[in-house]
């Protein structure tokens, strides 16, 4: 890494050039031109170099930036700029050796200090440009967040969402323009939010209060997906998980998505992994990105239209889960197309689809599966045994 690298990421907090390091003051007395949002610079009024006003949206900043390659440039960014912060968007622009970074405390750090919560037992997560929903997965009685949000107005917002899953009586601490002379900490519930003439920069630290958390285990209850019908019901969707396997950083193809509950609880087995659900019916891959949107997983890619044709230029997957419309060809183009160590899972409903999982099995080994359920109803005065349709699985690994 080079020991001058021409561009330096400054943290910057509320308290101005007064919460500066040594280092930070250095870099930006020695600065050629001196870059950030127009709250950044505003508190940095003595600057004597060249400033640039980071545009909105972020992304026309950075060939901006780019320009400015081979003079001594710093970027102003608040707090730690790897920390929920800008950091990252613009690293992935540059090589090693071209940047350093300079942090100061984080948004998350001064709230944590103030309400006296230790950060590794707190989740943290940047809210200003991303849905609430993305907490979703993370909700339940007991458990604290501090969150960013976009503006003042958002606080209202953020909370009428968590009025409306269930969680409005948790407890929500709003705290405004941390570190300097304009903080301001304020505290409420989610559903007695009145809260006006909130300042910029905000956070809110929740304390969760509710009785509709997701469950952590695969399998989650029906409830949470919205469906025709066209649904792998909770305890197949459990084991067919376990077949799929997750791990970080892999991609599913979920083939007949229906509900999308397949795709969606692979992408809440963690944050890292992504997901393509194929489905033919419009209205059903409409309803798939509802799903998705209000479970809080932003990484799956819907694709209309029907399989095997609806594969063409899909990136490889990493395990494969056909739910639905099981059919020679469809093995034929699915097993093509997957990388070896790639991981398929197939359930069939139908005698003919059986006959085909086990001739498959037979060619390609694997597990082949039959899973009986039964569920107690009514029966007169008493109860009996409901059986479902027996569902056969076959799980390889190419």
């Amino acid at each position: 890494m080079s020991d001058n690298p021409w561009l330096t990421i400054v943290g910057l907090g509320e308290d101005g050039p007064d919460g500066l390091a040594p280092a930070s003051l250095k870099a930006l007395s020695e600065a050629e031109v001196v870059m950030g949002a127009a709250r950044h610079l505003s508190l940095l009024p003595d600057l004597r170099c060249e400033t640039i006003v980071w545009p909105v949206p972020f992304a026309d900043g950075v060939p901006i930036l780019m320009q400015q390659r081979g003079r001594k440039t710093v970027v102003l960014a608040s707090g730690d700029p790897f920390w929920h912060g800008a950091g990252g968007s613009l690293t992935k622009h540059l090589s090693a050796g071209e940047w350093r970074s300079l942090p100061a405390p984080s948004t998350m750090a001064l709230a944590a200090a103030i309400l006296g919560w230790p950060l590794e037992q707190t989740l943290t997560m940047g809210l200003h440009a991303a849905p609430f929903a993305r907490l979703r997965p993370h909700l339940a009685t007991g458990e604290r967040a501090i969150v960013t949000l976009r503006d003042g107005a958002a606080v209202a917002d953020f909370a009428a969402w968590l009025s409306d899953i269930g969680f409005g009586a948790s407890d929500l601490t709003v705290l405004e323009a941390l570190g300097g002379p304009r903080a301001r900490i304020r505290h409420t519930t989610a559903n007695a939010m009145t809260l006006t003439e909130i300042t910029h920069p905000v956070s809110v630290a929740l304390d969760a209060k509710g009785t509709d958390a997701l469950p952590q285990a695969s399998g989650r209850p029906d409830q949470f997906f919205d469906n025709d019908g066209q649904i792998t019901k909770r305890p197949i969707r459990a084991l067919t998980l376990s077949a799929l396997a997750p791990l970080p950083g892999e991609h599913l193809w979920d083939i007949g998505g229906g509900s999308g509950s397949i795709a969606i609880e692979w992408l809440l087995a963690h944050p890292r992994t992504e997901a393509t659900s194929v489905e033919i019916n419009p209205e059903r891959a409409a309803r798939i990105r509802a799903n998705a949107a209000n479970l809080g997983v932003d990484r799956l890619t819907v694709v209309t239209g029907g399989a095997p044709e609806a594969l063409e230029g899909l990136a490889q997957p990493d395990a494969v889960f056909i739910g639905g419309g099981v059919s020679e060809e469809m093995l034929q183009t699915v097993w093509q197309k997957m990388p070896q160590g790639a991981r398929l899972v197939a359930n069939a409903v139908t005698l003919e689809a059986e006959v085909l999982l086990a001739n498959w099995h037979s060619a390609h080994g694997g597990e082949l599966l039959r899973i009986e359920l039964a569920h107690a109803t009514p029966l007169g005065r008493k109860r009996g045994w409901k059986s479902s349709y027996p569902i056969v699985q076959w799980s390889v690994i190419k």
